[in-house]
């Protein structure tokens, strides 16, 4: 289980490693570039049930803690569907992997 450290917060947001592998490199991309943006997602089981959004910004500390040693390889269709979610008002929304059945590996 991955960790999404925010700010001061001493809380961790606790993410799959896999799904957080895929959120940073949209969230990299558009603080990058010095954009401001909600995060929004589902609290897991055994969380308190409901689900939380962070506003992020280029200045708050935001840190990535991966379980694994290893990254995952990275699903483009994935990548680009939490992409397409920035389309909205409601900034990154954390949607479940698009599996394409014709690619392998």
């Amino acid at each position: 289980m991955g960790k999404l450290m925010y700010g001061a917060s001493l809380t961790p947001i606790l993410i799959e490693d896999r799904a957080l592998a895929h959120l940073k490199v949209v969230i990299v991309t558009k603080l990058r570039r010095q954009e401001s943006f909600t995060l929004s997602w589902v609290h897991k089981d055994g969380e308190a049930p409901g689900r939380s959004t962070i506003w992020l910004h280029p200045s708050i500390p935001l840190r990535f803690v991966f379980e694994a040693t290893e990254p995952p390889a990275l699903n483009p269709a994935w990548i680009n569907a939490l992409s397409q979610t920035l389309s909205s008002t409601g900034g990154v929304s954390l949607v479940d992997e698009i599996i394409d059945p014709t690619r392998t590996g």
